[in-house]
């Protein structure tokens, strides 16, 4: 018997240590008992099967004749069956590379690749189910307890059906699966899976959680979900979840993040959600005690639809939500707590309620929420006006008062506040009249922002230093006189913050002198910059620049020539662009699959090339560039 956290807190610490000694000293005549035995696409059919010179040839024929608490070991091979386990059994394979549960030859009508009854362990193990994903599960669960660990799924229905379980499953790996894990009146705990929905069947959730009543607390932390289609985790009907620590990220298609619908109380804590083209979020109907708390939901760079709609009555506090069209949106406002939350960069922050003054709009101040430029990071930097800004009422880790956020709160940790410089200064243009050039900028939106320095030199490309500075200002515009006998002119800027931290310069620009009367005009050339961050991994920005209007094709090959993915293939205006390229997704939006090694781009050098033609469709530029993909 596992006792679930839940059980276990209405016990004193006496009954606590006489109910493990009871448990220990069961486990320890189990094991005394228990016999190892050994499978192998080499074996035979004849028992016993207690060495590898012995094995059986088939996974269930071992099973047949063993007892509660033996241990089977299955070799390499791939093992055509269907697996019926016994109470107490240990499931071991010898790793999801090479050891395959492959049941597919069989009807996918209820297909179930191995049921697992109470106390049993399944582990090292690659399990295939059906060619339907309408059909057939990977491991469908008959008993109280057990664990499901380091075991890899694809093509079924469900890869895990928890029913009326309080199993653990811990560390998997799910991907071309209509459903990752299927939790029914379950108090399980789902911790640590790798899931990734890659198909196109409606109807689908990484993680669904149902109950027919209530009082079924299952815990889904720390779980890491990439979807296409579907919702990543979908709460239905009964059940009051825990989840926490979650990362989801919706790549394309339209959906919910997370679903929450119709029951008593739901809590939603630390989750980090990149919704992209999901519809939504966080969306809540009738979960009447929601408590969504110190959750980070941003959207993408076109602004995703909506960050959270809730149903009162719930209580909304210490969140974060940026880049979407609508922050938090309520259909009712009767007892709905929305308080200490940061909305920022939304078209709109609030849709069906008025905001309490607790809510904040500023810059969060994260250390790396750029997806181009390395590892996604929420921490907050040191002089983010996030920290301490929480619920009064609710603390962190360390005591103090909670951080709006993903790391703050109960769930959160605590970590030490980086001050890193302020971001690059963006946009910088320059226009001219006369012998004027004026010069502007977007501003810079750090709570610790102090000022920019402007830069320039008669020399294209030049390299920054104080003998180039022309000024040190808080303005984002500047009016600059041009000297007689100067044929150009190039800028650039940084920005500095009042620790005296400096910005990485800013894409330079210029102006040059015209042979047509001596007029000055805004350097404009078509150009195809190297793209950044360079080696990248998985995704990168290819940056070019048109001198005027054109048709612009932009293209990926690998290195032996073939086409990777379009980029870009329509009529563009003169000016600046910047284009995402993400090795884990193909030109078809098709998500090839992100962990590092698996599936996806390999490693490797990538060639990019851009082609532009003019008016009359005549061609006026093309270039090429390399990248370095590293894993």
């Amino acid at each position: 018997m596992i006792m679930s956290k839940y059980s276990r807190k209405y016990l004193n610490n006496h009954q606590v240590k006489v109910l493990l000694s009871i448990l220990l000293l069961i486990a320890y005549s189990l094991t005394l008992n228990a016999t190892v035995r050994y499978v192998s696409k080499t074996g035979s059919s004849t028992p016993p099967y207690i060495t590898w010179e012995t094995a059986a040839d088939s996974i269930q024929e071992c099973i047949n004749i063993c007892v509660f608490g033996d241990t089977i070991y299955v070799a390499n091979g791939v093992y055509h069956e269907q697996v019926v386990m016994i109470d107490g059994l240990s499931l071991v394979g010898s790793g999801t590379d090479s050891c395959i549960v492959d049941s597919r030859v069989f009807s996918p009508m209820g297909n179930r690749t191995i049921t697992m009854p109470d106390s049993c362990l399944i582990k090292g193990f690659y399990i295939r189910t059906s060619n339907d994903f309408d059909y057939g599960y990977g491991i469908y669960t008959t008993g109280q307890n057990g664990l499901i660990t380091e075991n890899k799924f694809s093509t079924a229905n469900s890869g895990v059906v928890l029913w009326a379980s309080n199993i653990q499953v811990y560390n998997n790996y799910f991907f071309n699966v209509r459903a990752g894990i299927y939790v029914s009146n379950s108090n399980s705990i789902v911790r640590k899976n790798e899931i990734f929905i890659l198909t196109n069947t409606g109807g689908v959730s990484c993680i669904y959680i149902t109950a027919f009543d209530d009082s079924y607390q299952p815990i889904i932390d720390s779980n890491y979900i990439v979807s296409i289609l579907g919702n990543g985790i979908r709460k239905s009907i009964g059940a009051s979840p825990i989840i926490k620590n979650n990362f989801i990220q919706f790549v394309q298609y339209g959906s919910q993040a997370m679903y929450l619908s119709t029951s008593v109380s739901s809590k939603v804590y630390n989750n980090l959600i990149l919704i992209g083209t999901a519809q939504t979020g966080i969306y809540n109907y009738n979960v009447l005690n929601l408590e969504v708390m110190n959750n980070y939901i941003m959207g993408g760079e076109n602004n995703s639809p909506l960050g959270m709609y809730v149903w009162s009555p719930n209580a909304i506090k210490n969140n974060v939500v940026s880049n979407t069209l609508q922050g938090i949106g309520a259909g009712g406002t009767q007892n709905l707590i929305v308080q200490y939350n940061n909305l920022w960069n939304n078209n709109t922050n609030v849709v069906g309620f008025t905001p309490d003054t607790t809510n904040i709009s500023v810059n969060p101040m994260i250390v790396n929420d750029d997806t181009t430029q390395g590892d996604l990071d929420f921490h907050l930097q040191k002089y983010s006006r996030l920290i301490d800004a929480g619920d009064p009422n609710i603390l962190d880790k360390d005591g103090s008062r909670s951080d709006i956020g993903l790391y703050g709160g109960p769930y959160g940790e605590s970590y030490v506040y980086v001050d890193l410089p302020p971001r690059t200064p963006v946009n910088l243009t320059a226009n001219i009249d006369s012998n004027i050039v004026t010069l502007k900028w977007n501003k810079n939106t750090e709570a610790d922002f102090s000022y920019y320095n402007l830069f320039y030199d008669t020399t294209k490309n030049f390299q920054i230093d104080s003998t180039k500075l022309v000024s040190s200002q808080s303005d984002t515009f500047y009016y600059f006189v041009i000297l007689p006998e100067t044929d150009s002119l190039y800028f650039k800027l940084t920005a500095i913050d009042n620790q005296g931290n400096e910005s990485n310069p800013s894409e330079e620009v210029g102006v040059v002198v015209t042979s047509v009367e001596d007029e000055w005009k805004p350097v404009n050339n078509y150009i195809l910059y190297q793209n950044y961050p360079n080696p990248f991994n998985p995704s990168t920005k290819i940056g070019y620049k048109l001198k005027d209007r054109g048709y612009v094709k932009l293209y990926v090959y690998d290195i032996k020539g073939e086409q990777i993915s379009v980029l870009v293939n329509e009529v563009q205006e003169a000016g600046y662009y910047e284009v995402l390229f993400d090795a884990s997704i193909s030109h078809s939006g098709e998500v090839r699959n992100l962990p590092a090694g698996r599936q996806g781009l390999a490693s490797g050098v990538y060639i990019y090339q851009i082609f532009v033609k003019g008016e009359n469709n005549i061609p006026v530029f093309s270039d090429i560039k390399k990248m370095l993909l590293v894993k």
